[in-house]
């Protein structure tokens, strides 16, 4: 399957580089003059997660110059528990929460809460969907938008979800679905970034997103409370998930003071508020 990879890594981590697809995470090499002072923090993992880990791995550069430097894969939550189940990675960034099926010996340490947004394009200004709707679109029963109240399209509904590997894949399914199958038919995409391009190409897409990523699309409310980020945080809008940074057992050293200080610095939760759930205040 295609990994969509990115790095970040030193004190400047501006934005993310994209890796070569396939390409593994291996912990980046510190230069000479700094190998004695930084440790390096390997991340891969959600696409979901891979925006905030950025931002906080930034803050925590800005914060501590001299401790750490970074590299962030990303491919999906799955590749981020094997990664670091394996020990090829720090961290393995994860949108879902744990499965019976992981390695055995992983910690999960919550970071932060995200809104998951049913979202259509523009032309589709779909205002609000029931949890009845949305299991009939998404399992295929329903195929027009003409047979959906509160669509302003008509013509084909085109599913557009996430591989298997995804952690937004496996929360929509647990929050929005429950027993209720996706369409096999629906188109399947490796990252959120996909899934919003897809969404924007086709004005009878429908697909669901990180709230970070549904910037410029039509995200409808889910039984009558919106998809927002101040409804997340009330707690009023039921399809939110976890958060999760991941370490094979309890984390030590650079990886233990970096989550340490996500979890509890006011920084970080200031951070996490800008577009996410933090834990507390």
């Amino acid at each position: 399957m295609p990994r969509s990879r990115a790095l970040v890594a030193g004190a400047a981590l501006s934005a993310l580089l994209a890796l070569p697809v396939g390409a593994t995470a291996r912990p980046a090499v510190p230069s000479a003059t700094t190998a004695k002072k930084k440790a390096v923090i390997t991340m891969s993992g959600s696409t979901s997660v891979a925006p905030l880990a950025a931002k906080l791995a930034r803050g925590y550069v800005k914060r501590y110059p001299r401790r750490a430097q970074f590299k962030l894969a990303q491919g999906g939550s799955d590749i981020g528990v094997a990664d670091v189940g394996a020990g090829r990675v720090s961290i393995g960034n994860s949108s879902r929460d744990p499965k019976p099926t992981d390695p055995g010996g992983l910690v999960f340490n919550k970071i932060a809460r995200d809104a998951i947004c049913i979202t259509t394009n523009p032309d589709n200004r779909l205002a609000d969907l029931s949890t009845q709707q949305v299991q009939d679109i998404f399992s295929g029963k329903v195929v027009d938008w003409k047979d959906v109240a509160g669509a302003t399209t008509t013509g084909s509904i085109d599913l557009v979800v996430r591989t298997n590997a995804s952690g937004t894949q496996d929360a929509f399914q647990k929050l929005f679905m429950g027993t209720t199958k996706v369409a096999t038919s629906a188109s399947q995409k490796a990252s959120n970034g996909l899934v919003a391009q897809a969404i924007k190409s086709d004005k009878n897409a429908v697909g669901y997103l990180s709230l970070s990523f549904v910037d410029g699309l039509n995200a409808a409310a889910f039984k009558g409370v919106a998809c927002t980020l101040r409804d997340a945080k009330s707690g009023q809008y039921e399809g939110s998930r976890n958060f999760w940074m991941v370490t094979r057992g309890a984390a030590t050293g650079a990886v233990k003071r970096f989550i340490s200080w996500v979890e509890h610095a006011r920084k970080a939760s200031r951070i996490i508020a800008t577009q996410w759930v933090p834990l507390k205040g």
